[in-house]
């Protein structure tokens, strides 16, 4: 009766186990589907001509278009009343002679009196969309901006070429206010745009009072929120005194507003269109790709890449001008320092720095008596600098929006530019502490770290799947590393370094242990503590491969975030995610695609003599000849020696 009961518990054990594993198998294809439909449905809308408009927030029935192709027609024709002032100061203020592609839509809808969304590249000109109508226009646009250095950006530019415009913010001092204010309430409208903070709106009563005064006069033409992802907690940006700004709306019905931005999804549109209480805006989405910008992703030969960064600067962009993009102050003031000291004329930007020495910084940069601005995202959002030749990025961003956005500060003259990502194992950990509080702060690191990743998919094709565009890779014409060396690559098998890697999680789990990332590494590398090397498989692969395991598993399940907070910072460690126990299955396998030149000479070697061996096997993956190894290497699943 005993062994009966035995077995019986032996078998149940076994069938919950099984039942475990074809849990984990139902959701792993049950989240696939749901990304396919969502694709599917997006393809299909393209290939029916759908065209992009906001549904009113709420409605779950579908509707017509509320914005039709045939609009969008109307609206680029150049015969409406304010047509002939509008093409006339496009030549003799702004000194353009043609529009860009939906800038003539945008204005004449703003002109209308509508409300309006305009998702627009970064470079292609999304201020003209409001700085034409305000000349055109009676009394002053409102103009809400997110950062000082944006206004001040615009403000020389706008002063350049004679258009009268202020601003009212922190570094506002007491006689300017009390100037603008007062013209604001002037019939004679002493400037036409005045840029304001969403917390000078949150926070002064003077500021609304005046507005009031303003709308009852016929003198508030328009509003214009600029960078209006801020105010969704879906954006990459979210700041808290953007959700106040629905007030405005709500005050000033009559005022057409414009919402502008470079990186938005949809989601993020219909939360910022309840947010402002927009009834039925219409969204202008110009296309997403800059055909001017290269695309390319390094790996950090060591932690600091400065003399990488350094030699780049020296040899590629000598006398050109360029930003550096840091994690934190501390990193701008460092690689500034450092570049300063290999003879590059760098200066730090940054939140904790005096108004007066970043509008300094700023000035200097834009007249180049500096070559390289090394800064936070605190610079960026509305720089203006046409000539901007390269972007690099000292540590990952925290998501592809804001990758989208900073790298596209390059390249607004239309001239060839560079955006070059240095990719570092220890900076996806120090960024995800600081995303940790955010909505989904890590999912969208996750496709960050996904984008660095890759090796054989077109940049610009992940940047449009984020958008919900379609794209075909042969419109990026080689201008990304992936076109262009992208067959740089080998399809590996790496499910027994997976099981061994996991193990050595799962027994510091099991003896109260936490380890990091790093630790991990270590541990799988012979590096760890004396009492845990005889219980660890080590392995032979470098660090670069281990690392890239490591990544994969965690983008993949296998590991999860566990994260520990202490008063004065945040822990990141690794954990058993949600796919580990598949590994304990015999006839599961992971495979994942490693260039070859983060493979060690070793791996490459093994590879190509299993390979050899077994050459009438069917080739897997591209890759391109390798200079100092000119055998041919056979494209087959492997496993790693």
């Amino acid at each position: 009766m005993a062994n009966n009961l035995d077995d019986a518990q032996a078998e149940l054990d076994s069938v919950e186990a099984e039942l475990e594993m074809v849990e984990l198998q139902i959701s792993e294809l049950l989240e696939k589907q749901t990304k396919l439909n969502s694709r599917k449905n997006k393809l299909l809308q393209t290939l029916e001509g759908a065209c992009s408009s906001a549904q009113p927030s709420g409605s779950s029935k579908p509707r017509k278009p509320s914005f039709s192709k045939q609009d969008l027609q109307h609206y680029e024709e150049s015969d409406f009343s304010w047509s002939e002032e509008v093409q006339a100061k496009l030549c003799s203020v702004f000194q353009l002679s043609k529009f860009r592609p939906l800038q003539q839509a945008a204005i004449n809808l703003s002109m209308s009196g509508k409300d309006l969304f305009l998702v627009m590249p970064t470079g292609r000109g999304k201020s003209l969309c409001y700085q034409l109508p305000a000349l055109c226009s009676k009394g002053f646009t409102l103009v809400i901006a997110p950062l000082v250095s944006l206004m001040e950006d615009q403000l020389m530019y706008l002063k350049s070429v004679n258009v009268p415009a202020v601003t009212l913010n922190a570094s506002s001092t007491k006689e300017d206010s009390k100037q603008v204010l007062a013209g604001m309430i002037d019939k004679n409208s002493p400037f036409k745009l005045l840029y304001v903070t969403p917390e000078k709106i949150a926070k002064s009563k003077l500021l609304m009072s005046k507005l009031e005064k303003a709308y009852n006069m016929d003198l508030l033409a328009r509003i214009a929120v600029d960078e209006v992802h801020c105010c969704s907690q879906w954006g990459h940006d979210f700041r808290p005194d953007y959700k106040l700004l629905g007030i405005l709306k709500r005050q000033f019905p009559k005022v057409p507003l414009v919402g502008l931005t470079a990186t938005a999804t949809s989601n993020v549109l219909k939360d910022c269109q309840k947010i402002l209480c927009v009834q039925e805006p219409i969204t202008l989405t110009a296309p997403f790709n800059r055909p001017n910008l290269y695309y390319e992703v390094r790996f950090k030969d060591n932690e600091d890449c400065v003399e990488q960064i350094s030699q780049l600067i020296r040899e590629r962009y000598k006398n050109q001008s360029g930003i550096v993009y840091v994690f934190s102050q501390k990193d701008a003031e460092a690689v500034a320092t450092d570049l300063q000291k290999r003879n590059i004329l760098a200066q730090p930007y940054h939140a904790n720095m005096e108004p007066s020495d970043k509008s300094l910084v700023h000035q200097r940069w834009s007249s180049k008596k500096i070559q390289v601005v090394v800064a936070t995202v605190a610079f960026g959002m509305g720089i203006d600098k046409a000539d901007v030749r390269f972007v690099i990025h000292h540590t990952i961003s925290k998501s592809i929006e804001n990758y989208y956005q900073e790298s596209g500060r390059a390249g607004r003259d239309d001239g060839s530019a560079d955006c070059i990502v240095f990719f570092g194992f220890a900076d996806i950990f120090r960024v995800s502490t600081m995303v940790v509080m955010e909505n989904t702060g890590q999912q969208k690191l996750q496709n960050m770290v996904a984008y660095c990743q890759n090796v054989d998919r077109c940049r610009r094709a992940m940047m449009a799947i984020h958008f919900d565009e379609v794209w075909n890779d042969d419109e990026c014409n080689q201008m990304c590393d992936v076109c262009r060396h992208g067959n740089d690559y080998i399809t590996m098998d790496i499910t027994k370094h997976a099981r061994d890697v996991v193990t050595i999680v799962e027994m510091a789990s099991s003896m109260d242990e936490k380890l990091t990332p790093l630790k991990v590494c270590d541990a799988w590398l012979g590096k760890g503590p004396a009492k845990h090397r005889k219980t660890i498989k080590v392995t032979s692969l470098s660090r670069l491969e281990v690392e890239s395991i490591i990544i994969h598993l965690l983008l993949h399940g296998y590991f999860s975030e566990d994260f520990s907070f202490t008063p004065y910072t945040t822990h990141f460690y690794l954990k058993l995610g949600r796919k580990a126990a598949l590994l304990k299955k015999d006839n599961h396998s992971i495979t994942m695609k490693m260039r070859r030149r983060v493979m060690s000479h070793a791996t490459v070697k093994k590879v190509s003599e299993s390979a050899g061996e077994k050459s009438s096997a069917k080739l897997e993956g591209k890759r391109a000849a390798d200079s100092d190894n000119k055998k041919s290497v056979a494209k087959k699943v492997k496993t790693l020696p």
